[in-house]
């Protein structure tokens, strides 16, 4: 897929920061796009976790490795796009996707949790999808659109501004 350029980084996000209803933000480190990205059947799905055991440049190393995991989602079927996003103040990465479907989207977060349980610290993997929602409208809410916006801990997956 890549080099037929399906598969492509794109830099038009990256550096940008995004901030979330919990208060926290992140810095956008990475986009990856197949074709143009978008999906028919939209499905934001956000996906957050921190590592265990890693502190100071083992993040920066990290996000040079993290690399090395494009193939295991851009090969899902259902797969658009995603932000790759550094850890917050908190140390929670997150990722935030666009799927073709949200039965695609949720076996893609029920397996990735497998994956990541075997690098994050317990208790600390979480998602949510918003069925019927593109990626890009999910990053760009604001107040005055009528969406509800949770308020605390349970906010930490929902952005309040764009990237």
């Amino acid at each position: 897929m890549l080099a037929r350029g399906r598969v492509r980084l794109t830099r038009g996000r990256v550096g940008s920061r995004m901030l979330f209803a919990d208060g926290s933000s992140a810095r956008v480190y990475r986009e990856t796009r197949l074709g143009d990205g978008t999906a028919v059947d939209a499905c934001a799905l956000v996906v957050a976790f921190r590592l265990r055991g890693v502190h100071g440049r083992g993040h920066t190393l990290f996000r040079w490795e993290s690399i090395l995991n494009t193939p295991l989602f851009v090969g899902f079927p259902g797969f658009r796009s995603k932000l790759w996003l550094a850890a917050d103040e908190h140390g929670r990465y997150r990722g935030v996707y666009e799927w073709e479907g949200a039965e695609r989207a949720e076996h893609y977060a029920r397996s990735l949790w497998r994956v990541l349980a075997l690098v994050s610290a317990r208790g600390s993997i979480r998602y949510a999808l918003q069925p019927g929602v593109h990626r890009d409208e999910l990053t760009s809410r604001s107040p005055r659109r009528g969406r509800t916006r949770p308020g605390g801990e349970d906010a930490w997956w929902l952005p309040v501004g764009p990237p």
